[in-house]
């Protein structure tokens, strides 16, 4: 029996819960017409095969069709989704995981155009900021509709298997109902924190009933909402405490903040370069003045932070969400003592950002999570041991190393810096991108541990490699910043990386020109502003820095802010010349008609890059695939086989930047999705 607090089991009523480790509900948006066919339950399934004690699966299913979902969620109010979660739980089961489901209403956290295009509905007529949709104020006749929801929604969660369920609350209508800022009503449901609380209290009682006592309910709800006449930290005790008194429940996961707005949501979930585990110490509040058992999950990202937590009595099951997406293996790795094996989440935030903007929730740096059903979280070995050559020790030409090592072949990297990491290690200068090295510092260790050679400091050029002798040559060498976009006066200016890198000084009055959009710029823009200099950011879309999107803006903008730096949309700079000591910036706009006119002594431009790929054009005739990939075989997961020229004696191939400027998550895609069949 292990002495380790995070592997001792829970009892949560009659289930025995075997760690203290659970993946905390929320919705990676992988179903399919809001079922969770094959890829959910992969993903879901997986993190159960980890080892995790508690995998709580969709966040936000809806319960009512007047509560659409505002992105990809699960159906909770449809029949048809019982045989789906059948499916999944007996899955996790067979894992011997446990497995709950969060069901909400999300009240006016919603839109009326999506769905049925229904009205939304909650306890007053105030606009959410985040959703902009304004609500309907709640009738009776509603709120005995929705209660039944729940109740309907729980019994088919029952059927379909589950442990339990947990009822969302903060921010969504339950939530709504709770706050004096959002709740107007009258009468039984409103004035009073009595009246706030029934309609919580209604919904639980009338699921208790249908679900009976042998299944687990649960409550995530906002016990300080952080705002100005909202639910104080006074009230949420009360709250807490009453919520167990209620009977109706068998634990608490405890929030705090608001969901309402970016900058709120940002800190109830934080990002890189903000404080780790900051609600746990509150959490641990909850807990003593409740004797209740107590779940919480806000950024715990390692083993030793979420080891703490239990060892300090702050919570019972300690929530490592976010964490167990970059690595699913968390709780057998630590089973196994390999923790330095463990694939550190870097909060970089792309899973979550991406489900804000529509699309499915993804890692930054395990490109096989949300893709089970095709892609490895562990490499199988090849059959044939075989010499490859990797170029470049960015993210891309790491994680193919990675994973060629796994795979038994005989690697080395050849890269022209004196230390890995490319693209990563230049935006790890900045305090709040710190985390993105780990990106690179886990490959590296991983490489060590598979025998993978590096040679630093070498310029490879075609004779360098092909004196390896190489069955396999994969070009990784990323780009170069692409600064030739004027008309005219390309000459007098510099690139996000020059100010960044500190290769060149900040000027004192800035222009920034960002048609990229991603975290350069902004990176560019705070260098430039803290060393004292007037800045504007001018692009020519309708929205600035899209790439960065909404989660990872909020503390640049808290930064850029406090600066005074000035944010120019719709607005394109065609030309520059030369004034004297100062630098003329012309203006034009996409929409036509218009001109304006900077006078400034910086221009930086942030338009991406260009792809470093001589070395691939030189190798490209030389190789027995002349540089082609096979689509059809890379999607299928099956070994390239093009032969063009029958004479080469090396297959050859670029991946991640060295192709077209994207991102790190495509980069190590790239590199995974190739290097695993090779």
């Amino acid at each position: 029996m292990s002495n380790d607090p995070l592997l001792q089991p829970f009892q949560l009523r009659h289930l025995t819960l075997r760690n203290r480790i659970i993946v905390t509900s929320h919705e990676p948006a992988y179903p399919e017409e809001g079922m969770p066919k094959g890829r959910y339950r992969a993903y879901t399934v997986e993190r159960a095969k980890g080892g995790v004690a508690l995998t709580m699966t969709a966040g936000s299913a809806a319960v009512s069709r007047d509560s659409p979902p505002v992105f990809n969620n699960l159906l909770a109010y449809k029949d048809e989704i019982v045989p789906w979660i059948r499916e999944m739980t007996d899955a996790v089961h067979e894992e011997g995981a446990a497995i709950m489901i969060q069901l909400t209403h999300l009240g006016r956290r919603t839109r009326w155009d999506k769905g049925d295009w229904l009205p939304v509905v909650a306890p007053s007529h105030h606009r959410e900021a985040a959703h902009r949709a304004f609500p309907k104020k709640i009738e009776d006749w509603d709120i005995e509709r929705i209660i039944k929801d729940f109740a309907d929604a729980a019994e088919r969660m029952k059927a379909g298997g589950m442990d339990g369920v947990e009822v969302e609350a903060y921010g969504h209508l339950i939530d709504q109902f709770v706050s004096p800022l959002t709740n107007e009503l009258d009468g039984p449901y409103g004035g009073s924190l009595e009246n706030r609380m029934r309609f919580c209290l209604d919904v639980f009682s009338a699921m208790r009933q249908r679900v009976g006592d042998a299944f687990i309910l649960g409550v995530r709800y906002t016990a300080d909402e952080c705002l100005a006449g909202g639910t104080g930290k006074a009230d949420g005790l009360e709250i807490s405490k009453r919520l167990k008194d209620s009977g109706l429940i068998d634990y608490l996961n405890v929030i705090r903040g608001h969901i309402d707005t970016d900058p709120g949501l940002t800190d109830v979930i934080p990002i890189q370069g903000m404080t780790s585990a900051p609600h746990l110490d509150f959490a641990g509040e909850i807990r003593a003045a409740t004797g209740f058992p107590i779940f919480h999950a806000a950024r715990i990202p390692d083993v030793a932070t979420a080891r703490h937590a239990i060892a300090a009595g702050k919570v019972d099951m300690v929530g490592m969400t976010r964490a167990h997406m970059t690595d699913p293996h968390i709780v057998r790795k630590i089973l196994e003592k390999r923790e330095d094996d463990i694939r550190p989440c870097v909060g970089a935030n792309y899973c979550l950002d991406r489900i804000y903007q529509g699309g499915m929730a993804f890692c930054i740096h395990n490109a096989a999570t949300g893709r089970e059903e095709t892609m490895p979280h562990v490499v199988a070995k090849a059959k044939e041991r075989r010499k490859v050559v990797v170029v470049g020790a960015g993210p891309a030409g790491l994680e193919a190393a990675r994973v060629l090592g796994e795979r038994g072949h005989d690697v080395v990297v050849f890269e022209a810096a004196n230390k890995p990491g490319g693209q990563i290690r230049l935006t790890a200068q900045s305090e709040r991108r710190r985390e993105m090295i780990g990106i690179i510092d886990w490959r590296m260790n991983q490489c060590s541990k598979l025998g993978v050679a590096f040679r630093f400091d070498t310029w490879a050029d075609a004779d360098t490699l092909l004196a390896e002798h190489p069955d396999v040559v994969i070009v990784a060498t990323g780009g170069l910043p692409h600064t030739e976009v004027l008309a005219q006066g390309n000459e007098l200016v510099v690139s996000s990386w020059d100010i960044i890198s500190g290769d060149v000084k900040p000027g004192t009055n800035v222009l920034i020109f960002d048609d990229a959009g991603d975290n350069a710029g902004l990176q560019a823009a705070e260098v430039v502003a803290k060393a004292g200099a007037k800045v504007e950011i001018m692009t020519p879309d309708r929205s600035f820095a899209p790439e960065v999107m909404a989660m990872n803006l909020v503390p640049y903008m808290r930064a850029l802010q406090k600066l005074d730096v000035v944010f120019t949309v719709t607005w394109r700079l065609e030309r520059a010349e030369k004034s004297g000591n100062q630098i003329v910036a012309h203006i034009g706009s996409d929409y036509g008609g218009v001109a304006q006119q900077r006078h400034v002594d910086q221009i930086v431009i942030n338009h991406g890059t260009v792809p470093l790929d001589e070395l691939y054009f030189d190798l490209k005739p030389r190789s027995s695939n002349h540089g082609e990939i096979s689509h059809d075989q890379l999607i299928a997961g099956q070994p390239q086989s093009v032969v063009r020229n029958p004479e080469g004696k090396f297959q050859l191939f670029r991946i991640g930047d060295a192709v077209s400027a994207r991102n790190t998550h495509a980069a190590i895609y790239d590199a995974l999705r190739l290097a695993k069949d090779i």
